[in-house]
């Protein structure tokens, strides 16, 4: 014990010794190393890489961009509270030093000395700032003498505020995240301004260790080091000791978000992302804190993905249930230590993986977490073919929906779901200015990006119809034209086939009118319509209503042969509720620099699609199709509404595009590669459905139930009761009777 001692002593006078002697030729290794050192004359021109925001309706956040993660406050937009916080945990004398701390120096060269290596310590909060600036975190002396040399020109040439405020801004806090407010964001959901004083100690405390004691990560070492930043305020004397003691007393709850690159529009923010990197440049997109305005309404985006999803899962219901995939115990995995990534914050209503741990005739028990539930029959009575519950394994993950949870959190109600296979889109467009509301691309933008609603070119079936008869309006037909639905050939033209085509229900009604075509969809109507008006005039309209690509001149196209998008089908239908007038539809309204220079913006840009006439008469037959035709189960939504169902051969692709005074709002279901939905899955039953729930949502959030809008029509609209079916004149106590709309002069005239 006695030579223990002695050693140690003489080990320590050695040590003192030896760092006496480094500090007496500190001054020759820095002037060595003063040429080779960056200019601190950059922060001059202080400029990190800072967050791209895009902001919907009212400056909601709704996605973001950034190689690192952050937000740029000034010195005064940092609370008391968390500088106090910072100063105890990292640099008590940050205000009294030179950027540097010669105690701390020599008790740091007195432990790497002991320590026979470069264990570092003693880093003033300038040294910090310089060797994050400047150099790499490498622990060599070399590095440590620039860091300090660094520090001392910083201190020299910046007030302490002004370098506080940079080391605020500059520090990493863990999951991509720099700077004290993208820090506050990330692990409490909010602004640094209302952090209270444990959640300020936490930041705090974790900055040294950031990631390693990050709460998501290591809840117990962010716990240890917010107390310890609490104790250290208490000893500077920035709190009693009473509420440094309250607040460690206190669990530390996260409300942010690890990942931090969730988005509840994320087809939306990667159109929004494309078109910022080909106008700007990656660099400017991901470095330089552009603040992109858009029209996002989050309201009518959380709708349009509840009404996708839940469409998708209706109509693969309908298919039936496949077996699970995956069975973790076949992969290695034991049923008590299986974690899944989406079991960490769940709640009613959630779609959610569940493992299979037993199965027996009668019930299905299945752990989520920590949660434990039981599928029982009652679990599987939306499908109409159920599985037998004895037929899954322990170790299948299923996928189940959770339709409540216990108050204590332990355990919960299920029923069986699935992902489904067939995919989805939706488009919400303002009438009045053609500003995109809401936008899905597909049922999982992780599962794949391509972006249906503005990249996926399909064949639009009857959706075609209202265009069509726009033309007719033009050409002097009326909604009273009687047309007769019969087999018929048609010749196809030179070196073509006979054309033959046939309805949808493969019969056929006789004569009827205009407007009942439209309301019944009906397909030898339309295309005798065509053959009347000529191909090549129809296929001029396509330009009118904006669509991209030419419509082929053939007798075709009045049965939706031709390809669109989702976004072009629904920007031509809301010229139809706006007068004729068609507004190209855009995404953000203005983009600004992160100095707040505004660098564009974008306003309506009105085309000319159709004449005002002609676009209230179609609207007042596709007010028809609601109400006595393919999309009359909206009628339960008791709005002004109009619209159009489509349905393509084989039924591969189902359209529902319709609209109210004020949006238009498109849906589009099918598979990738284009083959058949399932038998019957036309607009009517498949896509209307998602359109009614997103509808729904919408009125629900907007409409003034005791003042609804109406479809205006221009002086010139002449109503009359007709017949619907003979087009004819006639009373108002005709049950067939149709309030129909004429341009002036084209009415029928009374007998």
């Amino acid at each position: 014990m006695k030579i223990t001692l002695r050693y140690a002593r003489h080990a320590g006078i050695a040590a003192l010794f030896v760092a006496a002697a480094l500090l007496g030729t500190l001054s020759g290794v820095l002037f060595a190393y003063s040429d080779d050192l960056p200019a601190v004359s950059a922060l001059d021109n202080y400029s990190p890489n800072t967050i791209t925001r895009i902001l919907g309706r009212d400056d909601q956040l709704v996605g973001e961009f950034a190689v690192e993660r952050r937000v740029v406050l000034h010195y005064n937009e940092i609370p008391e509270q968390l500088r106090q916080a910072i100063l105890s945990a990292e640099d008590a004398n940050f205000f009294s030093h030179f950027g540097l701390s010669p105690s701390g120096i020599m008790r740091s060269v007195i432990k790497n000395v002991l320590a026979s290596r470069k264990v570092g310590g003693a880093s003033t909060l300038t040294q910090q700032l310089a060797r994050k600036l400047f150099l790499t975190d490498e622990k060599t002396w070399e590095r440590k003498v620039k860091e300090q040399l660094l520090a001392v020109q910083i201190e020299k040439r910046y007030t302490k505020q002004e370098i506080f405020t940079f080391y605020a801004n500059q520090m990493y806090f863990g999951h991509g995240a720099y700077g004290v407010e993208s820090a506050a964001q990330l692990y409490f959901g909010k602004h640094v301004q209302e952090l209270g004083l444990p959640e300020a100690a936490m930041i705090a405390g974790i900055l040294q260790g950031n990631a390693r004691q990050s709460p998501y990560n290591n809840p117990e070492a962010a716990l240890r080091r917010r107390n310890y930043a609490l104790g250290r305020m208490a000893e500077e004397g920035y709190i009693t000791g009473a509420e440094a003691e309250a607040a460690a007393s206190t669990q530390i709850v996260t409300r942010g978000d690890a990942a931090q690159n969730l988005t509840i529009a994320p087809y939306f923010i990667e159109e929004v992302r494309k078109y910022l990197e080909a106008n700007y440049g990656a660099k400017v997109l991901y470095e330089s804190g552009l603040t992109v305005r858009t029209a996002l309404d989050l309201r009518l985006q959380a709708a349009a993905n509840n009404a996708v999803d839940r469409g998708l899962r209706r109509v693969d219901k309908r298919r039936g249930f496949r077996r699970s995939l995956r069975n973790v115990v076949s992969e290695g995995e034991a049923l008590d230590s299986f974690n899944h990534d989406r079991w960490a914050r769940m709640s009613a209503g959630d779609f959610v993986p569940a493992l299979v741990t037993r199965a027996t005739s009668t019930a299905v028990d299945l752990r989520i977490g920590t949660i434990t539930a039981e599928l029982t029959r009652a679990g599987l009575e939306r499908w109409p073919r159920n599985p037998a519950l004895d037929s899954f394994t322990p170790g299948d993950l299923l996928e189940v929906e959770i339709t409540a949870l216990a108050p204590d959190g332990q355990s919960a109600t299920v029923q069986l779901e699935q992902t489904p296979i067939v995919e989805g889109a939706l488009v919400a467009i303002d009438n009045h200015t053609g500003q995109v509301l809401s936008m899905v691309g597909g049922y999982s933008f992780t599962r794949s990006k391509f972006n249906r609603a503005t990249q996926a070119f399909r064949q639009m079936g009857s959706t075609i119809k209202p265009l069509l008869y726009t033309a007719a309006i033009d050409r002097g037909m009326t909604p009273t034209t009687i047309l007769v639905d019969e087999p018929t050939v048609f010749d196809a033209g030179a070196g073509q086939p006979p054309y033959e085509p046939g309805n949808y229900d493969r019969k056929f009604q006789g004569a009827m009118t205009l407007r009942h075509a439209l309301e019944q969809s009906r397909n030898i109507p339309a295309v005798k319509v065509i053959e009347m008006l000529g191909p090549q005039q129809v296929a001029a309209y396509a330009r009118k209503f904006g669509f991209s690509t030419e419509f082929r001149p053939f007798l075709s196209m009045a049965l939706g042969a031709q390809e669109v998008t989702l976004m072009e089908i629904t920007s031509a239908f809301s010229a139809f509720p706006n007068h004729g007038i068609r507004m190209e539809p855009y995404l953000s309204t203005s983009i600004t620099s992160r100095d707040g220079e505004l660098l564009e913006t974008h306003r309506p840009q009105p085309r000319d699609a159709i004449r005002a006439d002609t676009a209230y008469v179609i609207t007042n037959m596709m007010e028809g199709v609601m109400q006595r035709g393919t999309g009359a189960s909206a009628q339960v939504l008791k709005w002004p509404l109009a619209g159009k169902t489509g349905t393509v051969d084989d039924y591969t692709d189902a359209w529902f595009v319709g609209f109210d005074p004020n949006i238009t709002v498109g849906v589009w279901i099918g598979h990738d590669e284009k083959k058949p939905i399932g038998p019957n899955e036309t607009g009517t039953t498949t896509a209307l459905p998602v359109w009614i729930d997103f509808m729904r949502a919408y009125l629900d959030a907007y409409a003034d139930r005791e003042n609804p809008p109406v479809f205006s029509a221009p002086g010139n609209i002449v109503f009359m009761n007709v017949d619907r079916d003979t087009g004819e004149p006639t009373n108002e106590f005709n049950p067939r009777l149709v309030h129909e709309a004429f341009i002036s002069g084209t009415q029928p005239v009374r007998p």
